[in-house]
């Protein structure tokens, strides 16, 4: 049963950071809204795209390890990425994001990754 849970939870948040980079890729300005830090619309709408192949390849790795490494190399991942989610956390708060999303968001994604590394790693 823990296994199940273990690779349940590493498969939902590999598919949904891979669908937040493709979303940052076909709607940008959509996406950075949602991140937490709307995008200017004179911006420089790469740093947008960058963000979208960095979680898009997140998303991809973790999946290919999913299918191709075992649990604990899994978990190294998770333990590894989780400075993503903590760094967005942030920069939500220095750019003038709300708490909300912040926490409620990005730490909370950190805190779910740490828990999954766990239970990888006791499997």
């Amino acid at each position: 049963m823990l296994e199940f849970i273990a690779y349940g939870l590493a498969i939902v948040l590999g598919l949904l950071i891979a669908f937040i980079g493709a979303r940052f890729l076909w709607a940008p300005s959509a996406a950075a809204a949602g991140y937490g830090v709307p995008a200017k619309e004179d911006g420089d709408r790469a740093y947008l795209e960058i963000k979208g192949v960095r979680d898009l390849t997140f998303g991809v790795l973790g999946l290919a390890l999913i299918a191709f490494a075992d649990a604990h190399a899994v978990g190294w991942f998770m333990l590894a990425t989780t400075l993503a989610p903590l760094g967005d956390t942030l920069i939500v708060l220095r750019h003038g994001g709300t708490k909300a999303v912040a926490f409620g968001i990005h730490f909370a994604t950190a805190v779910t990754m740490l828990v999954n590394a766990a239970l990888l790693f006791a499997i």
